[in-house]
């Protein structure tokens, strides 16, 4: 079978061609001959323009149906995408476009609001992805190009286009295909290489253990420059002929809900902290109740509250899906625990940005809690301990999704990957017999004890974070060893309850109480410091640790 992942592109735009591809929610389709359309005449601008095979193009923006034409364009000219996060701050969206030598910039016109052009010497030209406008330009071939795009179209197809003009070059699987900015939890950016062979095994993973068939409909609501949106919201969804529904605002609660309702996905692709959110607000309040709590001891009744709450559920997420799979960061193990025992169609995958994105996945019907699968096709993965089934070591992982590097950083590469092509992830585990990886956190945050005793704050977080007013929380380590939790506190539902600032303080130091009853003496919390604004995050949702180290 041929190992190509432009030819995936190519064979879907063919075979699909007059099916429903991108709509922006509550906005435009395009059909998948529309797309090819616009990736045509996007191909003859950067050829007109003087973009060769190989040159750097940035794309930055929310997600939407030509964020999509523009990357799959960049992509089957021969050119290298750079997606970058439209969450990053305008300085290091400078910073990664001036660091890739992108020559363009395709982008999104809230991002543009905040960007300063003169800060990017090295673009030519800065394109609006909403009509392919130019922006700025700096090169006379790209005004030509632009002003008579139509015109060199026509010139180029007079009796129409077809599908039978659709023909991109092919891939070689060690060529460079993506440099994409990790999100930065434990530090800075790097721009992580990837080849067109990991784009390709995790199309053709998706293909291996996902189940949706062309004219399938899916929301997508992760940024489409962090890979596991990327991968599973759209790449994969455009080579299987499926409608890919962008949610072009910020996606809250209630705007998923009325999507999912609306478009009935056929999969749901998740990050923990918009399924926690759901949860905590809409369901645990039901079941916390004393009449419920009384129900649900009673046996009979018990099955039928719980069928109740799972239906409840699946139709809050379209009632139409097959499985919502978890990525992206740690799942609280007490919303994992509700959703296995009401046998909730869900499972917990695991990745990295530098195998863009996947390493562990399992079906649901297989999965096994607390774990996040098994090694994905294409890849091993292995624990850097004398027990893994017992003591804790550094998961490693190699195959052919993991990168060729980190851009312009030696240094950093040879840190993360060894001679013998594995990939030390900088993330803890245990593997059982069967081969399920259970995360227990990350070896940068690990965090010694008095005596040497391995704490992982992940996991004194995840106990806090099911306490009562705790809206999210990170565990820090002091000078003097000492423990502190950083806390921003659920205000709008203390201050719904009638309390005050201080019956809040109360509250927390209560928590710490509760808290340190279920610790060891080592990993006790000290004391609790209490934040008045929600933690800096990456675009998984995950804080950024390295933000709160200095606490006094």
């Amino acid at each position: 079978m041929e190992k190509s992942f432009i030819a995936f592109v190519e064979e879907s735009i063919k075979k699909h061609w007059d099916l429903d591809a991108l709509t922006d929610y509550k906005g435009a389709t395009l059909q998948y001959k529309d797309v090819a359309r616009k990736i045509e005449k996007l191909h003859i601008l950067l050829a007109e323009s003087g973009i060769k095979p190989g040159d750097k193009v940035a794309v930055c923006g929310r997600n939407s149906s030509h964020w999509g034409v523009a990357f799959l364009a960049i992509l089957t000219y021969g050119a290298v995408a750079v997606p970058i996060l439209h969450e990053f701050k305008a300085d290091n969206i400078h910073n990664i476009v001036n660091h890739s030598e992108a020559r363009l910039l395709f982008v999104g016109d809230v991002v543009w609001e905040s960007l300063n052009e003169a800060e990017m010497p090295l673009l030519e030209g800065i394109i609006l992805m909403t009509d392919f406008t130019l922006l700025v330009c700096r090169s006379k071939q790209l005004e030509y190009a632009r002003e008579h795009l139509n015109e060199l179209f026509g010139k180029k197809f007079p009796r129409n286009f077809r599908r039978e003009h659709v023909s991109y070059r092919r891939d070689n699987p060690e060529e460079l295909a993506v440099i994409n900015y990790t999100s930065g939890t434990t530090s800075f950016s790097k721009g992580v290489m990837l080849p067109y062979r990991s784009l390709w095994a995790n199309t053709q993973f998706a293909f291996d253990v996902l189940t949706l068939k062309p004219g399938d409909r899916i929301v997508s609501m992760l940024p489409m420059a962090h890979m596991y949106g990327l991968a599973f919201e759209f790449l994969y969804e455009v080579a299987c002929g499926c409608h890919v529904f962008f949610l072009t605002r910020m996606p809250s609660p209630k705007i998923i809900f009325q999507a999912f309702a609306d478009v009935k996905p056929h999969i749901v692709i998740a990050v923990p902290l918009i399924i926690e959110k759901i949860i905590k607000k809409n369901v645990l309040p039901k079941l916390e109740t004393l009449k419920m709590k009384v129900l649900l001891k009673v046996p009979i009744i018990n099955d039928k509250i719980k069928a109740a709450v799972r239906e409840q559920m699946i139709q809050g997420f379209g009632g139409n899906f097959y499985e919502v799979i978890i990525g992206g960061a740690a799942f609280n193990q007490e919303v994992e625990k509700l959703l296995k025992s009401i046998d909730f169609p869900y499972t917990v995958g695991y990745g990295m940005t530098e195998c863009g994105p996947i390493i562990c996945y399992e079906d649901w019907k297989r999965f096994k809690p607390g774990s996040c699968g098994k090694a994905a096709p294409r890849m091993e993965v292995r624990i850097d301990s004398p027990d893994p089934q017992n003591i804790v070591g550094e998961i490693l992982t190699r195959g052919d999704n993991v990168m060729l590097g980190y851009y312009k950083n030696p240094e950093a590469t040879a840190q993360i990957l060894d001679a013998d092509g594995w990939l030390h992830t900088g993330d803890l585990g245990v593997m059982d017999e069967e081969g399920n990886v259970t995360i227990k956190g990350r070896s940068k945050n690990m965090l010694l004890g008095p005596s040497g005793q391995n704490i992982y704050p992940e996991e004194i977080e995840e106990k806090l974070n099911n306490l009562p007013f705790v809206a999210e929380c990170i565990v820090i380590q002091q000078n003097d060893n000492k423990l502190v939790a950083l806390i921003y506190p659920d205000f709008e539902d203390a201050y719904s309850q009638g309390m005050s600032d201080s019956d809040i303080e109360a509250a927390m130091e209560e928590n710490r109480t509760t808290l340190n009853a279920e610790l060891p003496a080592y990993s006790q919390i000290s004391r609790i410091k209490i934040y008045p604004e929600e933690f800096e995050k990456t675009p998984k949702k995950s804080i950024k640790r390295f933000l709160y180290q200095d606490v006094k």
